[in-house]
């Protein structure tokens, strides 16, 4: 315990801090919106609805703080975004219980896919630039929200790109810092600070007792698995592939599946792996050393279990900050990953359109039989590459031309013609 503790200590660094907070006021800035959509649709109380943040962020933090400690990686939880946006077009035909008892289901599915080994046989199957081609899919719309935010707010967002490139060539490693810092500034300065009466409470969690049924299994449970797995899970394992990091899918979706089942019952979602979020994480913003990235994680988790303990006031307290301000941060925080992510996929001439058709079905948005567009960018993708790949033993060969006959000839000859000579010069040596 020591010996961790004092490689903790070492390895602690003010960018991995903030790239793992910017991290939790995204999502909390973010998909949590879709979470008071649907507790409005489910109309729970102001106190379930605060039991419910409480649950998702103490199981995202006690998945991801475990995973990164052991790991060394920057291994980034959170709640399934694409699942809660199910529960806002469910509520209120079924009820609270019948979606505890779904949670529950689901989450010992996954645990069962998880231990099995089946999803890092899975991965194997995804091409490194198609994988690439979807998470600059899945970001380009960050990319985006920079530049749609200068429509309301011009002045704050162009003065944090201006302190973000200025940051860029003078300090990089601290660059989202002084971005934040300069955003939230400007925004106090020219009041465009939400209304917000922040005051500061302890969260208390409220069980909730679970009931399944055949109707929640089919339209939640069976959803929430495949929009987790396919949603959640496979572009977040993509790219800790992209960022350089091996760690099998398999303890990932073990450990968060666990985790799942331990907050159901209080109001928590699948609990599963970040993808959009991670990015911030696992790049060179968060530290210029790989292995000294996973601080990023833990302080990540840190910010999630204060964000559990008074869940009602954090929410408060970041919906305080405009969502322009919000767009700002991610887009820039993102830069990095979008480059890079585009990079890969674009680098292989051979795969390149494969790459390119799983990037624009990703960010198009689409959505069909009920599945994101990140899962049927990565099936376009992967079917395209296999088509357009081109195997050794299947290359024809292409036909000589008369001058290519020529020249093969010539060369044939040229190449014969100092053996005749020599075998000569023999023969005359041996005659004498």
């Amino acid at each position: 315990m020591t010996t961790v503790l004092k490689t903790l200590k070492e390895d602690w660094s003010i960018s991995a801090t903030v790239a793992g907070f910017l991290a939790v006021l995204i999502s909390y800035s973010g998909p949590l919106i879709i979470f008071f959509q649907a507790a409005q649709k489910a109309q729970v109380s102001n106190a379930m609805m605060v039991s419910w943040i409480w649950a998702i962020s103490i199981g995202a933090a006690i998945a991801g703080i475990f995973l990164s400690i052991k790991f060394k990686v920057p291994i980034i939880t959170a709640w399934s975004a694409p699942g809660t946006a199910l529960l806002v077009t469910l509520f209120p035909n079924i009820s609270l219980n019948e979606a505890i008892g779904a949670y529950i289901a689901s989450a010992i599915v996954i645990f069962i896919v998880g231990i099995t080994g089946y999803f890092d046989k899975l991965l194997k199957w995804i091409p490194q630039d198609v994988a690439a081609g979807m998470m600059a899919g899945i970001l380009f719309q960050f990319g985006l929200g920079l530049f749609t935010a200068t429509d309301s707010m011009p002045i704050i967002v162009f003065s944090m790109l201006m302190v973000f490139l200025i940051a860029k060539r003078i300090n990089p490693r601290y660059a989202m810092i002084w971005v934040l810092v300069a955003g939230t500034a400007l925004s106090l300065i020219m009041g465009k600070m939400n209304p917000v009466d922040v005051h500061f409470s302890l969260a208390i969690p409220q069980f909730i007792s679970p009931e399944w049924t055949w109707n929640a299994t089919l339209n939640l449970t069976i959803p929430l698995i495949l929009v987790s797995l396919t949603g959640q899970f496979l572009p977040g394992m993509a790219i800790m592939r992209l960022s350089g990091y091996d760690t099998p899918a398999r303890p990932i979706i073990t450990a968060t599946s666990l985790a799942s089942l331990a907050v159901a019952c209080i109001g928590g979602i699948t609990i599963v792996l970040a993808s959009i979020t991670a990015a911030l994480c696992m790049g060179k913003d968060a530290h210029e050393f790989k292995e000294k990235r996973y601080i990023a994680g833990i302080a990540n988790g840190i910010f999630y279990i204060l964000g559990g303990l008074f869940a009602g006031s954090i929410v408060m307290l970041f919906s305080l900050l405009p969502k322009e301000l919000v767009a700002a941060l991610a887009g820039l925080a993102l830069l990095g990953a979008i480059g890079t992510n585009i990079t890969a996929a674009m680098k292989n001439d051979e795969h390149r359109d494969a790459a390119l058709i799983t990037f624009l079905a990703t960010a198009s948005g689409m959505s069909f039989l009920g599945l994101s567009s990140v899962f049927w960018g990565i099936c376009i993708g992967v079917i395209a590459h296999l088509i357009l790949s081109k195997k050794p033993d299947q290359v024809i060969p292409q036909p000589q031309t008369e001058s290519a006959s020529i020249t093969a000839a010539t060369t044939k000859t040229s190449s014969t013609t100092p053996n005749s000579a020599s075998s000569s010069r023999i023969a005359k040596a041996k005659n004498s």
